[in-house]
């Protein structure tokens, strides 16, 4: 299911959805960074929630949850710095500009890969606790970036999806194509999220059994 969206996605942005007429065909570019955007912070928002639930329950699979969700998020928030610039360039003539929205995007990067390197001992429950608080403090990042898009002058598109009024700035051809790249991304998202917890658990498990044979009795 989720490669047949996938596939479909593609025709759709390249076939389907016609070219922007001041941009051409570098806007298509908008459905990846977008796609990409939204699914990074879906995923840094479970963190928030996942970890808040670990630092209330104490219980290993919210921990698993976080840090996978923590991993994928990273992934995907460098897809956004990544097609952000190649959108950039041709549109703005430069690659990269410390624009509030680039910069508080960047930031938000730069926390879930500290929250990451404090869980480069996944078993440490010290260091799960200290990531627990990151993830959650970090979150407030995302709210700043999206008021940044909204409320500031920047150099970064306002909000064409969703305007004043409920109303869409996009043509229906690009919206519909705009939101099955959404559901191909998220698809992804969820199926990645579920093998990687499924792998943090079975590591959870030898490790538990090793330190049951290592404490069993000699002789």
């Amino acid at each position: 299911m989720m490669y047949i969206v996938m596939i479909f996605a593609i025709l759709l942005v390249f076939i389907y959805a016609p070219n922007e007429q001041m941009q051409g065909i570098v806007q298509k570019i908008f459905y990846f960074h977008v796609s990409s955007s939204v699914t990074a912070f879906s995923a840094f928002f479970l963190v928030f929630v996942a970890s808040i639930m670990y630092l209330w329950k104490n219980a290993e699979w919210w921990d698993a949850v976080a840090l996978s969700a923590a991993e994928i998020g990273v992934v995907f928030c460098t897809l956004v710095l990544i097609t952000g610039p190649i959108w950039a360039r041709p549109i703005w003539g430069t690659w990269w500009s410390w624009d509030p929205t680039l910069t508080l995007t960047l930031v938000l990067w730069l926390i879930y890969v500290a929250y990451l390197m404090l869980r480069m001992d996944a078993h440490d429950p010290k260091r799960a606790r200290f990531a627990a608080v990151l993830g959650i403090v970090g979150y407030v990042d995302i709210p700043l970036i999206l008021w940044s898009v909204e409320k500031w002058r920047t150099l970064h598109p306002k909000p064409l999806l969703l305007q004043e009024g409920g109303t869409s700035g996009l043509p229906l051809t690009m919206l519909i194509t705009f939101a099955v790249c959404l559901v191909a991304f998220m698809l992804v998202f969820f199926y990645l999220l579920r093998e990687r917890v499924s792998i943090i658990q079975s590591q959870h498990t030898i490790e538990a059994l090793r330190h049951q044979v290592n404490n069993l009795p000699t002789g």
